[in-house]
């Protein structure tokens, strides 16, 4: 039986709103603070890239309140709280997500070609902090922690309950969020790549049944990119 699902695609429309407006209203605050400057130039960055990242906190409000004002709270709605078969299974699914983005990523540059287009996004904000230790342990925080919380509460929290709730196959579940995953990233050149990886992510939630384990397999598949930005400063 399907519990509590009736209200996850206002939750999911919500919180993707929010994202939206956020983004909006910051990219028109920060061009407008530092026009005729490149952001990433400005000696105090680190502060300013944990403002970009506020969009990231929009997306996992709209499931928040969802689940404490109509549901029966995050952990009950989701388990969202991971357990041993959660870790094994997320830890599984996120080695083989990135895996997946590996290999896809590489018979794209063969098809396409190389170029800067292929670098890892988080290579720039590394340039931009400029070695500051401080903001890139923060921004790595962020990447392995926060944004795999708040996306996984958006995607296969209220999503996926809302579309179960609608008796949606599993597998068309599966496709479905981890399309909406690549989409929200906003990186058309890597839209490929990461709606294979949103399906690896996506296992780990169609195996256990709970959140808990594609939120450990975000977080695994998110972590060896934000080891890499620390170390290369």
């Amino acid at each position: 039986m399907v519990l509590g699902a009736h209200w996850g695609f206002l939750a999911f429309f919500t919180g993707v709103g929010g994202y939206y407006l956020t983004s909006l209203v910051l990219a028109a605050v920060l061009v407008g603070g530092f026009t005729g400057t490149n952001m990433l130039d400005v000696p105090e960055i680190g502060p300013v890239i944990l403002v970009v990242f506020l969009p990231n906190l929009a997306l996992g409000l709209g499931p928040a309140l969802g689940s404490w004002l109509r549901g029966r709270g995050l952990r009950a709605e989701f388990g969202l709280l991971p357990d041993v078969r959660d870790l094994k299974v997320g830890l599984a699914c996120g080695g083989f997500a990135l895996l997946t983005g590996y290999v896809l990523n590489l018979l794209l540059i063969a098809v396409y070609g190389s170029g800067r287009a292929w670098e890892d996004p988080l290579s720039e904000v590394s340039e931009g902090l400029g070695g500051t230790t401080v903001w890139l342990l923060v921004t790595a925080a962020i990447v392995v922690l926060l944004a795999p919380l708040t996306e996984e509460l958006l995607l296969r929290g209220a999503l996926w309950k809302a579309l179960r709730h609608h008796r949606v196959p599993a597998w068309v579940i599966l496709l479905l969020t981890a399309l909406v995953f690549a989409l929200l990233h906003g990186e058309s050149h890597r839209t490929v790549a990461l709606l294979g990886q949103g399906v690896a992510i996506g296992a780990a939630r169609l195996i256990t049944g709970r959140t808990g384990a594609s939120l450990v397999a975000h977080a695994a598949n998110n972590l060896p990119p934000a080891v890499l930005l620390v170390a290369a400063s």
